[in-house]
């Protein structure tokens, strides 16, 4: 079982940089069994029914690591936080994605812009499932008196909104960063915008 275990690990470990350094389509299953030192390619089918479900799960298991989905992965520990400890947690985690592995993103980002079908999973695996928590969060916030009532769908939206220009421009666009704020100062500043919108 553990012999089991390791290779299957194996195979994503290689799957993933074939598909990193080749993309979807260049990555074969030979490649990757020959980069896993699995004897015969047949034999990772034994794991996985095809090269997409592989891809797949490559994908999943390298963004479990990321740092914000780390702390929507454990929702309950997390909801009685009062608001400015937990926005604050949430951005900081979020800004926390320079530190993962880029090529994830690359990987999963070009193949989405490459391949429409992806374009579901992505959404569903990562910005749906942030804005879902938030949703929860404060609404759970609304209920408990600290803060005023109002459509959540909206203010989870508004919330990473704010946040992905400072991500983005640390990580892609440098030219925004000129003359910005810091992380942290950037932070403060926008989850005290945001919480006096909302004051109870």
């Amino acid at each position: 079982m553990s012999e089991e275990r390791d290779r299957r690990s194996g195979i994503l470990s290689a799957a993933f940089e074939e598909f990193a350094s080749k993309g979807f389509k260049g990555a074969t299953i030979k490649s990757i069994a020959e980069a896993a030192g699995v004897p015969s390619p047949a034999l990772i089918y034994w794991y996985f029914p095809d090269k997409e479900a592989l891809f797949r799960e490559v994908v999943e298991s390298r963004m479990t690591e990321a740092p914000f989905l780390r702390v929507v992965s454990d929702p309950e520990s997390f909801m009685a936080l009062p608001p400015e400890e937990a926005l604050k947690t949430l951005g900081r985690a979020y800004f926390g994605f320079e530190r993962f592995d880029r090529r994830v993103m690359e990987l999963f980002l070009g193949e989405v812009i490459r391949r429409p079908e992806m374009r579901e999973a992505f959404v569903k695996f990562g910005p749906a499932r942030a804005l879902a928590f938030i949703e929860e969060y404060l609404g759970r916030q609304i209920e408990a008196g600290n803060l005023r009532p109002h459509d959540t769908r909206s203010s989870s939206r508004a919330f990473m909104g704010m946040l992905f220009p400072q991500l983005a421009g640390r990580m892609f666009f440098p030219a925004l960063m000129e003359g910005g704020p810091t992380d942290e100062e950037h932070l403060d500043n926008i989850v005290d915008i945001f919480l006096k919108g909302l004051e109870a």
